[in-house]
């Protein structure tokens, strides 16, 4: 019962976060074309958190705008006089136009309301960056720094040819600064060459074009598909910590050297061992202080001792690698802040292209709701991680908002150039099936995502 508990408490708490963003997210975007639609003295009739077929939970009509949040919460809309859009209020599209309308205004007026939204959450996710940076800093492990190598934790990275011990120098000929950059440069090579120093000498691990399919085919792990190789010297633990490793007496800066006759040097190597000895006792060699105390540990039935591991800081103060820290200004943030957005805005639309690539087989792990709370913190509310994730998701709805798809701002964008280019207006009638195409198309690939989700509709469950 208590297990479940916890479950829950950290489901609640992730559905919170994703709610809060994603509320921030859609009010900002809305609030971006009603700014516009305002500033080009357009008629705005509603402003709603959420979509209210039939009914909404909070209304408020000021001036001529009714404000409201509804109960589907699958974005959020403003609605304009004159405008075909999800409303597909046609009887007031058969009236003769009037000055307030939307469709009274001309094109480029048109064209600036409908990129205020996409154009808010570009600025939103760049001030969100600064403000992080000014907060937090940045810090970075130099990959130069891992003196001991890679930990490849994940049997794909292993049947790829990656060894643990290997110092990764490129991908696809591109030289790996910092150690963050190296799992996101092999999932989304789509395809290509690992560069490594192995036991002191140069190899080459081959990047199969299906490995990000491969990734979606596994079934889902917390752990990380490459991790530092780490020495094995116990961190602090909480006070409230239960595992076998403090149980057993291990204590802070307390170095594991060996388990029953095995030398052991790396937590790799433990875990290897322990994983061979589910719910047994082992003796642990431990030396503390220059002194080495012998140490049973019951091993649980999931072939682990959860010790605590040294945090990163901790790590750099031993030398077992090196952490970078910037620290930035409210004058230097900015700048460090667009670069950081135009870093993220590549790497998405990197992943976008192998998604929609039919070699990767990647377009069967597209995930929805599920996939996007899983990324927030379930242990406790990280405003960092937070305001991170929201940043991301801001810059992905701006892409996904500018595809040329009827119903989303991009396919309004597509047809008012079309119209400014062309100088011929489409017809309200052509417009309004357009909009019902694109909102199929959005439903469809709301399904296809959730199902992938909860179903596994794109791995054939």
């Amino acid at each position: 019962m208590e297990l479940l508990a916890i479950n829950w408490s950290s489901v609640g708490l992730k559905v919170a976060q994703l709610l809060l963003s994603l509320s921030i997210l859609v009010i900002l975007h809305e609030f971006g074309h009603y700014i516009t639609a305002k500033w080009f003295k357009c008629r705005v009739e509603k402003f709603y958190l959420f979509f209210d077929p039939w009914f909404s939970i909070f209304k408020k009509k000021i001036g001529e705008t009714e404000y409201g949040i509804g109960w589907l919460p699958l974005g959020g809309y403003v609605k304009i006089a004159g405008m075909v859009d999800e409303s597909m209020d046609k009887e007031a599209l058969k009236l003769p136009p009037q000055p307030w309308e939307f469709r009274s205004k001309p094109a480029w007026q048109r064209l600036i309301i409908m990129l205020g939204g996409v154009t808010v959450n570009i600025l939103l996710a760049f001030v969100i960056y600064a403000g992080i940076l000014m907060a937090w800093g940045q810090d970075k492990i130099p990959n130069s720094s891992l003196k001991n190598g890679i930990w490849v934790s994940d049997s794909l990275m292993y049947n790829i040819g990656l060894r643990t011990g290997d110092k990764i120098i490129a991908v696809n000929g591109d030289t790996i600064k910092y150690y963050d950059e190296i799992t996101k440069k092999i999932i989304f090579s789509g395809g290509g060459n690992i560069a490594v120093e192995r036991n002191g000498k140069p190899a080459n691990v081959v990047i199969p074009v299906s490995l990000i399919g491969q990734l979606v085919e596994k079934k889902k792990s917390k752990t990380p598909l490459l991790m530092q190789r780490l020495p094995t010297i116990i961190g602090d633990f909480d006070k409230d910590d239960s595992s076998n490793a403090k149980k057993a007496g291990l204590q802070y800066l307390d170095k594991i050297i060996k388990v029953d006759s095995q030398n052991i040097s790396f937590i790799d190597e433990a875990a290897a061992y322990f994983s061979t000895k589910k719910n047994e006792k082992v003796l642990l060699s431990v030396e503390r202080k220059g002194a080495i105390i012998a140490m049973p540990v019951q091993v649980n039935e999931d072939g682990k001792i959860n010790p605590t591991l040294l945090s990163g800081k901790q790590m750099d103060s031993l030398g077992v690698f090196k952490i970078e820290h910037t620290s930035y200004n409210f004058i230097q943030s900015l700048p460090a802040a667009v670069k950081l957005a135009y870093t993220k805005l590549s790497e998405y639309v990197q992943q976008f292209k192998l998604i929609f690539s039919p070699k990767t087989g990647a377009a069967k792990g597209v995930g929805g709701f599920k996939s996007m709370g899983s990324v927030f913190s379930g242990t406790g509310w990280d405003w960092e991680g937070f305001w991170n994730i929201t940043a991301f998701f801001s810059i992905a709805l701006a892409f996904m908002n500018l595809l040329p798809i009827p119903a989303l701002d991009g396919g309004h964008v597509m047809f008012t150039l079309y119209e400014m280019i062309t100088g011929r207006k489409p017809n309200e009638k052509f417009l309004e099936y357009a909009q019902i195409v694109g909102m199929v198309i959005l439903l469809a690939f709301m399904l296809l995502a959730n199902g992938n989700d909860w179903f596994g509709y794109g791995r054939g469950r």
